[in-house]
């Protein structure tokens, strides 16, 4: 069925229908540098230093000029991740994961359903995709996990169902148990585990890959790893869909340095353990900020936490960046909220600090 013709500018081409109905996204991230960066979830001091020495010893102009090869970073990350080589895939960030995943199993109309509000890149690539898109809101009181409600949803027509684990940007997460309850309802969709906060709760859906065919798990090397610049991730599932999931896939999404840099930043998990705990107590020390100033927050199983702003939240968040200190204007999607990263202690300090002093 041709498209439905709209009035567009001379010289622009007629877009797919999909396109034409999406929302544009354009994520704040300009203008970063030097700034206190409590705004997108990132790793606030930086990846390990054996990365750098990693990259700095196997980098020359030979290796530039190759294309990647994989074997040696799947291996490795394969034992690391205690699966299979073939149970898995690397991805251009978790963003080429539900791109692929999508690709893979949801036709144009077919039903995805997506927790509201949650990371805007499953909506982005189900639209693009032309699919029929269903949202189930997290609970307003606490933003709790609505299991029962998505239960509810889950119909035999059912495609996919995207899930954050813990959830961008509500914080809050669903146990192993409900997991395996989504999963035994929704046996005729891909079911992905966005895992991309896994290290700050601990509760992980991989383990369950080769008990459930409908079970996608992501990870990424964008947080808690310090590499959001190298865009790297992995999907999971069995080796079956993951041999579908590659046909779907471009062969060289994933760089030659991205691919290296994995192999050294999962070897140093002292480093990362000890950022985890600095990042824990990070989120308690905000919490006890908040609550001296009267400030309602959620609680969080992430590494950041949403806070009520109330009618004031762009003004907070615009006169925070005045000073240096970036965080995420959320009230878009939840009322009056803003979401702040919660880094080290000493960046926490700094940031209730500020917030004092407009609040």
């Amino acid at each position: 069925m041709p498209n439905k013709k709209v009035d567009l500018p001379p010289g622009v081409l007629q877009p797919r229908e999909a396109v034409l109905k999406m929302a544009p996204y354009n994520p704040p991230t300009g203008g970063r540098a030097h700034k206190l960066r409590l705004d997108f979830n990132e790793n606030t001091v930086g990846a390990s230093p054996k990365v750098i020495e990693f990259l700095r010893a196997h980098l020359n102009e030979t290796a530039l000029a190759i294309y990647p090869e994989y074997d040696e970073v799947k291996r490795e990350l394969a034992e690391f991740f205690e699966v299979e080589p073939d149970d898995f895939t690397l991805s251009n960030g978790t963003d080429e994961a539900i791109q692929v995943l999508i690709n893979t199993y949801v036709d144009d109309g077919d039903e995805v359903l997506l927790l509201r509000p949650s990371y805007a890149m499953y909506r982005f690539y189900a639209e693009v995709a032309g699919a029929s898109v269903r949202e189930i809101p997290y609970r307003a009181e606490k933003l709790a996990f609505p299991l029962d409600e998505l239960l509810e949803a889950i119909r035999p027509n059912t495609r996919a169902v995207l899930i954050a684990n813990p959830n961008n940007p509500t914080g809050t997460g669903t146990s192993r148990a409900g997991i395996e309850r989504i999963l035994e309802k929704a046996t005729n969709a891909a079911v992905l585990l966005d895992e991309a906060y896994y290290e700050f709760c601990g509760v992980t859906a991989l383990p369950l890959i080769n008990d459930y065919p409908n079970l996608f798990v992501s990870r990424t090397f964008s947080k808690v790893y310090g590499m959001a610049a190298m865009r790297l991730g992995c999907l999971f599932s069995q080796s079956g869909n993951v041999e579908f999931l590659r046909k779907a896939q471009s062969p060289y999404s994933v760089n030659s340095i991205a691919a290296l840099a994995a192999r050294a930043a999962i070897q140093d998990q002292t480093y990362i353990q000890k950022y985890v705990m600095e990042v824990l107590a990070a989120r308690e020390l905000l919490y006890v900020g908040l609550e001296k100033l009267g400030i309602p927050y959620y609680e969080s199983q992430a590494n950041f936490v949403l806070f009520q702003a109330g009618q004031r939240a762009i003004g907070i968040r615009d006169e925070l960046r005045r000073r240096g200190v970036l965080v995420r204007d959320r009230s878009y999607e939840i009322d009056g909220c803003v979401r702040v990263t919660t880094g080290t202690r000493e960046q926490i300090r700094k940031f209730l600090s500020q917030l004092e002093e407009i609040w």
